[in-house]
C-alpha cells in the first residue's frame, strides 16, 4: 500500500471509531509503520476528521519529518514497534468501557478480564494492566515497553487500551474486540457467570496463537 492510500485509510479506519462513540473530543490515536519510519495522528485532533495530507510522518528515529505535531502520547506507539518488531499498527483509545474496567480496584493486574468469548481470547489473549502515570509520564512509556514483548495489549490504568497488530485493521479490530468485552464484563459483574474453562482457552490459543 502506498503511502497516500495508508494516510486514506488512517482517517477512514479512525473516522469509523469516531462516529461508532469508541473515541471522543481530541482523544485517542494511531499509527501504521511504513517503508522508512510511521504515520501517526497528530496531536490535539480529532479522529473524526482527519485531514490525511496533515497526518504526521515520523522517521525511524521518531523525529518529525512531515505534516503536524505527533499525538504526544507518540511514545506509546514507538514502546509497541521497537518492542514486537512484527508491529504494524498501533492503536490507543478512551474507549468507554475500557477505561471503566481500567479503574476497577479488584481487577487482576496480570489479567485483567476474564474469557468471556472465544473471539477475546482469539484477538486479545491476556491483557494486564500498567499502573497508573500521568499523561506524557516517560515512566508510561517504561512501563508499556516491559510488558510488550510478552503482550500485544495492554490496559493503561485509568486511561484506556494500547492494542498492536500486524496490520491498522488488525489493530483495530482487536481493539474493538477489547472494548465489547471490557462492555460485557461490566453488564455481567453481578450475574453469575459462565467463562471459557482453562481447556478452552489453551485450545484457542494453541490454534490462534497471537
Amino acid at each position: 500500500m502506498t503511502e497516500n492510500k495508508t494516510r486514506d485509510e488512517i482517517a477512514r479506519m479512525a473516522k469509523s471509531m469516531f462516529e461508532r462513540g469508541l473515541t471522543f473530543g481530541s482523544s485517542g490515536n494511531i499509527s501504521v509503520r511504513i517503508e522508512d519510519g510511521w504515520l501517526m495522528t497528530p496531536t490535539g485532533s480529532s479522529m473524526g476528521n482527519l485531514d490525511p495530507a496533515r497526518i504526521s510522518k515520523l522517521d525511524d528515529n521518531g523525529d518529525l519529518v512531515s505534516g503536524d505535531k505527533p499525538t504526544k502520547e507518540s511514545f506509546l506507539h514507538v514502546a509497541m514497534y521497537e518492542e514486537r518488531p512484527k508491529t504494524g499498527a498501533v492503536v490507543h483509545l478512551h474507549s468507554t468501557h475500557s477505561v471503566a474496567v481500567s479503574c476497577l480496584a479488584d481487577i487482576d493486574p496480570m489479567d485483567v478480564l476474564p474469557p468471556i468469548t472465544a473471539y477475546y481470547v482469539m484477538k486479545i489473549g491476556t491483557l494486564p494492566l500498567v499502573p497508573y502515570f500521568p499523561p506524557g509520564d516517560m515512566n508510561l512509556a517504561k512501563a508499556v515497553r516491559e510488558m510488550a514483548g510478552k503482550h500485544h495489549a495492554v490496559l493503561l490504568a485509568n486511561h484506556g487500551p494500547v492494542v498492536a497488530g500486524t496490520s491498522l485493521e488488525d489493530a483495530v479490530y482487536a481493539t474493538e474486540e477489547l472494548e465489547e468485552t471490557a462492555k460485557l464484563f461490566l453488564m455481567l459483574r453481578e450475574a453469575k457467570t459462565r467463562f471459557l474453562t482453562p481447556e478452552q482457552v489453551a485450545a484457542l490459543r494453541d490454534k490462534f496463537a497471537n
